[in-house]
């Protein structure tokens, strides 16, 4: 019996982790996706990377698999908090602890990270004997939208919620920066399967910012179904041999193409206007 009050006691932080985990999925695709896809007024229209939309039964699939997701990552986010209270984790409260330059770089830390794990445990779920049972699902979203963020199988939405896991017990982590990692992962994820180019024209092949992978870099990962491991950057596919060879000519297309609908857009309102 004191098992099941125990239960009932850490039931309200389970939910509100999990209410917590729905909004940071539901809030930015719900936003993209009306905003991208349903708003006609879109001036990103002509930067769509491949041509067509989803069916309402792949972006119905999507939502669900999303809302899975989340349950997923409630748990083990619960998981985590449970470690937290019995002190196992290297998570603080206080940013004097450290300080507030040692909370900068743990979040950039973290995040670094986070892309040297997703690309390295993504190319694993890509091997044959893997794939089936881990990444198949995401990738049925041949044409990814916002909500193919997070659609994943069961099995793939553990393995990308343990990198968390890991990281508490190595890397100390003010509560606010595993927040902030929280937000910056779903918000790049989301824009990343938009379906849309939303970076600058010239991002692929600059200098400095060609370490950012663009929406364009992950999408072709879904219509060729390989290549473009990564998530935030573009190093490890380049190091690893792994980028997608017609990138940047597709990047620099899609990105064209919106100028010059722009441009003829110009040119039928001063007709109008003539």
């Amino acid at each position: 019996m004191a098992g099941f009050e125990d239960l009932i006691a850490v039931l309200p932080a389970w939910l509100m982790l999990l209410g917590g985990q729905l909004l940071l999925i539901i809030i930015p695709a719900s936003a993209a996706f009306l905003f991208l896809y349903r708003w006609k007024g879109n001036p990103l229209r002509g930067r769509k990377i491949q041509p067509g939309f989803s069916s309402a039964a792949t972006i119905r699939r999507e939502v669900r698999y999303s809302i899975l997701t989340a349950l997923v990552f409630a748990l083990n986010g619960f998981c985590i908090y449970l470690f937290m209270t019995e002190g196992w984790t290297l998570v603080y409260a206080e940013f004097s602890d450290y300080g507030w330059l040692y909370g900068t770089f743990s979040l950039v830390a973290a995040i670094v990270l986070h892309d040297a794990y997703f690309y390295w445990t993504h190319r694993l779920m890509h091997h044959r004997r893997l794939f089936h049972a881990f990444h198949r699902l995401h990738h049925t979203s041949r044409s990814p939208s916002p909500w193919a963020a997070y659609a994943f199988a069961p099995l793939e939405a553990v393995v990308q919620t343990m990198f968390l896991t890991i990281l508490v017990f190595v890397l100390p982590l003010h509560v606010t920066v595993i927040y902030l990692f929280m937000v910056h992962m779903i918000l790049r994820n989301v824009i990343g399967h938009s379906g849309f180019e939303l970076f600058p024209r010239g991002t692929a092949a600059h200098t400095v910012f060609g370490i950012l992978t663009t929406n364009t870099h992950h999408d072709l990962h879904h219509s060729a179904k390989a290549g473009n491991f990564g998530l935030y950057f573009t190093w490890w596919d380049r190091i690893c041999g792994t980028e997608n060879p017609d990138y940047r000519k597709t990047f620099a297309r899609v990105t064209s193409r919106h100028i010059a609908s722009e441009r003829e857009e110009e040119r039928t309102v001063a007709a109008l206007k003539a």
